[in-house]
């Protein structure tokens, strides 16, 4: 698959599980949704390893970094994620999570010594900016006091562990490991850390039954988590995690679409504005670089060799 496919599909999905989301929150523990979520997608991408004849044996070095790999990316962070939102609203939740753009270049830099271009940054920025103004009238009024604060601290900490579980895919695909069956380990030692964390919480392992739950559930094990992670963790390992995590802030966008045919939205100015800047900060940030003409040695400026600039 191309990387542009790689790209949209991520968006697309990930941008919709917002929604679907919202119908694990309620009755049951986010712990035990987030159990079933993962050990359902695990269980699958173990069935497909298998049945594609893809290795699921590891050396104790390797499933320790499946382990971490689990508790980043397929646990923890969704965990503080959904606690944040006990705290703060939804709104204000995205913008927070939307930071993973910035989180991603501070790591890639410290962890891997990649290169960030000023259009990257600048992009981010936009995009940013664009979240904000979405969200404006749902933000505008919120009193930054203690309870706020508070959630927002537990967004950001959910935030920045899911870019250390970036970092750690694009160290394991360093080490040449298999994309999904690391996956599949990942999302089973993620799954098992929450159920351990239920059972330790005293926290009933109930299944709701109502066709809302058990729906939401098979499109966020089977799109939002099998579908979605492999793409953008495949997109991740091409393009970089500073470019790759820009789909976060194209979410809002996908959610907003969705939302305006599944729940009546009402546009407004600061809808279309936000957009816009999204938009526009997606192109930036993708957007190829600038070439810049080097003269060859020995030769004039109309012999010339291309040098793509990062």
């Amino acid at each position: 698959m191309n990387n542009l496919f790689l790209y949209v599909i991520t968006v697309l999905i990930w941008g919709s599980t917002w929604i679907a989301i919202s119908y694990q929150l309620g009755d049951v523990a986010a712990e035990v949704s987030l159990v079933y979520r993962f050990a359902l997608a695990a269980g699958l991408l173990f069935i497909y390893c298998h049945s594609k004849k893809l290795t699921l044996k590891f050396n104790l070095k390797q499933h320790l970094l499946f382990l971490l790999f689990g508790l980043t990316l397929f646990s923890c962070n969704y965990f503080f994620l959904y606690t944040a939102q006990q705290h703060i609203n939804s709104a204000l939740t995205c913008i927070a999570f939307s930071l993973i753009l910035f989180c991603n270049i501070f790591n890639a830099r410290i962890y891997y010594k990649t290169q960030i271009s000023q259009q990257t940054y600048l992009g981010g920025l936009i995009g940013l900016i664009g979240i904000t103004t979405l969200f404006w009238p749902q933000i505008n009024h919120i009193e930054f006091g203690a309870q706020t604060l508070t959630g927002l601290g537990i967004c950001l900490l959910g935030t920045y562990i899911a870019s250390i579980g970036n970092m750690i895919s694009m160290k394991s695909q360093q080490l040449k490991l298999p994309l999904m069956p690391s996956i599949a380990w990942g999302m089973f030692y993620g799954a098992s850390f929450m159920a351990l964390m239920t059972l330790v919480q005293g926290k009933s392992f109930e299944l709701p039954l109502t066709p809302s739950y058990l729906l939401s559930l098979f499109y966020l094990s089977v799109f939002g988590s099998v579908i979605g992670f492999a793409s953008y963790l495949t997109l991740l390992n091409r393009i970089g995690a500073h470019k790759a995590s820009y789909t976060t802030i194209m979410f809002p966008a996908v959610a907003v679409v969705i939302s305006t045919f599944a729940e009546d939205f009402n546009w407004s100015s600061y809808t279309v504005t936000g957009l816009v800047f999204i938009l526009f900060g997606n192109l930036v940030v993708l957007a190829k670089p600038k070439k810049a003409r080097v003269p060859a040695k020995g030769n004039s400026a109309l012999n010339t060799s291309e040098v793509i600039t990062e």
